[in-house]
C-alpha cells in the first residue's frame, strides 16, 4: 500500500483549503476545476480535487457534488501499489458493504473504486497505471 490519507468532501472547497493552509501550513498542489472536464458541466467553479502537502502527509479536497449527510465528509483514500493488490482491497471490503462506484477505468488513467464498508466507512479506491 503506497498511502492512505483523508479525503474531504466540503462547500466552498477553495477557502477551505486556503483556512487550512493558513492553519497548518504546506502547500496547495494539483487543483483541477470541474471547469475543465465537459461531464461536470454546470459545475463550474467548483474544486474538482486538491491537495493540501504536509510533509509526507496529504490531505485531500474536493466540492461536493452531491448531497451529503452529516459526518460523512471525510472518506480515507487508499493508493494501491499494484492492480492485484486493489482487486484484493475492494473484493475484501465488498463484503458485507456497499459498491458506491464500482471498480473501473477512469478518464484520469487509473483504476478507481468507491465503497461504504460494513461499518459505515467510506473508502476511495485508487491504483495509478
Amino acid at each position: 500500500m503506497k498511502s492512505a490519507n483523508p479525503y474531504v468532501f466540503i462547500e466552498d472547497c477553495q477557502a477551505a483549503l486556503e483556512y487550512y493552509q493558513y492553519i497548518l501550513g504546506g502547500e496547495i498542489k494539483n487543483i483541477q476545476l470541474a471547469d475543465e472536464m465537459e461531464m461536470f458541466k454546470g459545475h463550474e467553479g467548483k474544486v474538482l480535487h486538491a491537495e493540501l502537502h504536509l510533509g509526507n502527509s496529504i490531505i485531500h479536497f474536493s466540492d461536493l457534488f452531491a448531497p451529503v449527510q452529516k459526518g460523512n465528509q471525510i472518506r480515507i483514500s487508499l493508493e494501491c501499489d499494484s492492480e492485484e493488490e486493489i482487486k484484493s482491497v475492494y473484493q475484501k471490503l465488498i463484503t458485507d458493504g456497499q459498491i458506491l462506484i464500482e471498480l473501473k477505468e477512469t478518464f484520469w488513467g487509473a483504476l478507481h473504486a468507491n465503497i461504504t464498508d460494513k461499518f459505515g466507512i467510506s473508502w476511495l479506491l485508487n491504483f495509478q497505471k
